[in-house]
């Protein structure tokens, strides 16, 4: 993560962000133990943020079905060129959602004058009118500092887990996100095996699918957190959905489908600048519960 030194700067700070006035009232969504944290840390909160956006999801599958290859076996790739632009289309609409409302959270925060959001809850859900709607909120914080981040960072981390990310010698990028969608046709390894669950047998055809969907998320995890220079993630939720469809192209067949989606704050430590050209470390994934 680089920083710039904005002395000398009249008025606003790096990157356009405004300097708060002096006197100004904030409110924030921290808690006192939070507000304590983060104050220890060197950093003060500069105001709420919200971000949203509504997307109509008007495709949620594909055209025609996959058939039986439509996920891939571990040493055996036989993708469908069909199902896998479809999906492709998809997922970009599902990236561009969520990353448009943290960019108007993010514009939110460069508007307070603050150097990051700390606590982002995002949130997917059905809008009244029709669509999906995607919000994003958290807390700007500005560091008590001449030295400002280029731009402003996003953390889904509580104000208490950020003061102890940044007193162990880390600091926050940006939020991180790996979505990966998969369709399956309902074929026999799969459909006549379920009635005879009794047996305690596995169902390799859900096995292939739902490895398939996780895997793919935690590689585009591990992209998204290089887009931002990270040098890890600190995950925060992991959520999995399967469904079924009615197969359009054998009747009275079932396509299921699974979404896997991975959200994160990608960090880096201080002074990588320090660090042989050409060398990255390996790609470190931890698991940081947020008090609730």
């Amino acid at each position: 993560m680089t920083y710039a030194g904005n002395a000398g700067l009249p008025g606003d700070t790096a990157a356009g962000r405004a300097t708060p006035r002096p006197g100004r009232t904030w409110n924030s969504g921290l808690s006192e133990g939070e507000f304590a944290a983060i104050s220890g840390a060197g950093f003060e909160p500069v105001g709420q943020v919200l971000g949203a956006a509504v997307y109509n999801i008007g495709y949620t599958g594909v055209w025609g079905c996959p058939g039986n290859w439509s996920v891939t076996d571990d040493n055996k790739p036989v993708p469908s060129s069909r199902w896998a632009s479809s999906l492709s289309q998809l997922v970009r609409t599902m990236y561009a959602a969520r990353r448009s409302a943290l960019a108007r959270a993010v514009a939110e925060c460069g508007a307070l004058g603050g150097d990051g959001i700390v606590g982002v809850d995002l949130h997917v859900g059905e809008f009244p009118a029709g669509g999906l709607e995607f919000t994003v909120r958290g807390t700007a914080v500005r560091a008590r500092s001449r030295i400002r981040p280029r731009a402003p960072f996003t953390s889904h981390l509580s104000g208490t887990d950020f003061a102890a990310l940044i007193g162990s010698g880390w600091v926050p990028v940006g939020l991180a996100f790996g979505i990966a969608f998969a369709i399956r046709h309902d074929d026999w390894r799969t459909s006549l095996r379920v009635p005879f669950a009794t047996r305690n047998q596995e169902v390799d055809g859900y096995t292939q699918l739902i490895s398939h969907v996780r895997r793919e998320a935690r590689r585009q995890l591990a992209v998204d957190t290089a887009r931002h220079g990270g040098d890890g993630v600190v995950v925060d939720d992991v959520e999995l959905r399967v469904g079924e469809s009615e197969c359009p192209s054998y009747g009275s067949s079932r396509d299921v489908t699974a979404e896997a989606v991975f959200v994160g704050t990608s960090i880096a430590r201080f002074g990588r600048s320090g660090r042989p050209a050409g060398t990255r470390p390996p790609l470190t994934i931890m698991r940081l519960e947020r008090e609730r």
